[in-house]
């Protein structure tokens, strides 16, 4: 006789709550093994998929997709032992609580096994899925098929699920048909035009007779009869919204500034480029003259306790750097970036971004941060006074690298020149030890050769 065992929303760590459910990977009748990711959640650091600590079969799903869960909500119930479950494929044997149970539910950081089998949708390939009966999935409030359409992420297929646009009357943009977030969201911002002139006929001509638009689900984000958008503050972005809010209201912050003379740094990146191996990136070599500058003025790697009243310095850097991605602004972490050459840095950063980008970044790889580098000399400007990445204190903002008329030499000259600023707490340290870091950081773009000191 089957076990009915439930499955609740597991600890999350790192402080999180709760999580919102964006895909469920499994239906109710499917057969599942032990550490199979079973739905795709949302949490205030990341996507990442919850695994499953038993085998057997789904007997019962608890909240729809767009839903928030507790931690320790129910999740799901599965039938462990009964003859459905013999069916797994690949295996023959019957799963028992006791067997098929890894008890390791920490999201992010894997399972105890392997997953047999992940029914994520990637371009040009089919969704495959175990099944006792074969069915279509489809959504009816939205009628939008679960199918195998090329969509970039998981986020792109909920909004259009959420707005009830069929995927496949769309045509994507991207690479061979690849529909991406811009797609849905030039397609919902037609639907809100019609929708706002039907309202408006409505009201000039009480005798029209208009079509009923869908009522979009909850925490949607569509125009309103002015056009104007409600975007709600949720999850990773609701998040950061917080944590910079915390920063403005708790960290009495300042920021000094720089103009650097960068060509030497790039010419000495060229020069390690030409060498062969791995392309070292500006970033990576940023982040090593950062790691520099720490060791020198410890007192801007750390955070205050205000319970205690401390100052905590910590003695690892732990490197967080911001990445835009399409959900909003993430900053991953480094670990033990005080311990790594120009070559590890390129490859973590390339590691972490790609990951960022995916929705794929664990809870472990977004907190934990002692310094944060913010790069935003990538979207073209010179310039910025960081809010900083609360609790650290302080964060290093690095703009474009554009060639400007310097005095170099006693000559006027063509050179490299980038914008350097910190923002830094001004509790954990005075105007003397941030302009020290500040100018050590300058002095290390304008002559590589002082890192030698530190090598």
């Amino acid at each position: 006789m089957a076990q009915v065992l439930e499955f609740k929303l597991p600890d999350l760590g790192e402080g999180l709550t709760g999580a919102e459910i964006v895909r469920w990977l499994v239906e109710v009748g499917d057969v599942v093994t032990v550490d199979q990711p079973v739905v795709e959640v949302e949490t205030a650091k990341a996507m990442v998929d919850v695994p499953c600590p038993y085998g057997g079969v789904v007997t019962a799903r608890f909240g729809e997709e767009g839903t928030e869960l507790p931690v320790g909500a129910p999740l799901l119930t599965v039938a462990v032992g009964g003859p459905d479950a013999d069916r797994t494929p690949g295996e023959d044997r019957r799963p028992t609580a006791s067997s098929e149970a890894s008890g390791n539910v920490l999201v992010g950081y894997g399972t105890s096994k392997a997953p047999a089998r992940r029914r994520r949708v990637r371009p040009g390939q089919p969704v495959s899925a175990p099944r006792t009966t074969p069915a279509p999935r489809t959504t009816p409030a939205a009628g939008v098929l679960d199918g195998p359409v090329p969509v970039i992420s998981p986020l792109v297929r909920r909004l259009a699920r959420q707005n009830g646009l069929d995927l496949r009357e769309m045509t994507g943009s991207g690479p061979e048909g690849l529909i991406l977030r811009a797609d849905v969201e030039h397609a919902l911002r037609a639907v809100g035009v019609q929708q706002v002139r039907k309202d408006r006929t409505a009201a000039t001509e009480p005798h029209a007779r208009t079509a009923q638009a869908p009522t979009p689900a909850a925490g949607t984000a569509v125009p309103d009869a002015d056009g104007d958008v409600r975007v709600p503050l949720k999850g990773i972005r609701g998040a950061v919204a917080d944590k910079l809010s915390r920063s403005r209201t708790e960290i009495p912050d300042a920021t000094c500034w720089v103009d650097a003379d960068a060509t030497e740094l790039m010419r000495a990146r060229a020069a390690m480029n030409a060498s062969g191996g791995p392309k070292i990136s500006v970033l990576a070599l940023l982040a090593r003259i950062c790691t520099a500058a720490l060791a020198r003025f410890p007192e801007l790697n750390s955070s205050v306790d205000r319970e205690a009243r401390e100052v905590v310095r910590y003695a690892a850097v732990h490197l967080g750097f911001a990445a835009q991605t399409e959900r909003g602004l993430v900053v991953p972490v480094v670990r033990d970036a005080h311990t790594r050459d120009a070559e590890s840095l390129t490859a973590e950063f390339a590691r972490l971004t790609g990951a960022a980008r995916s929705g794929t970044l664990t809870p472990a790889e977004l907190t934990g941060g002692t310094f944060t580098l913010n790069n935003y000399g990538v979207f073209g400007v010179d310039g910025s006074t960081p809010i900083i990445n609360h609790p650290e204190a302080a964060m290093l903002g690095v703009g474009r690298i554009v060639p400007k008329p310097w005095v170099h030499e006693g000559e006027l000259a063509v050179r490299q020149v980038v914008q350097l600023s910190l923002t830094f707490d001004h509790r954990v340290c005075d105007g003397g030890t941030a302009g020290g870091f500040l100018r050590h950081v300058a002095d290390c773009v304008e002559q590589p050769a002082v890192l030698l000191r530190t090598l």
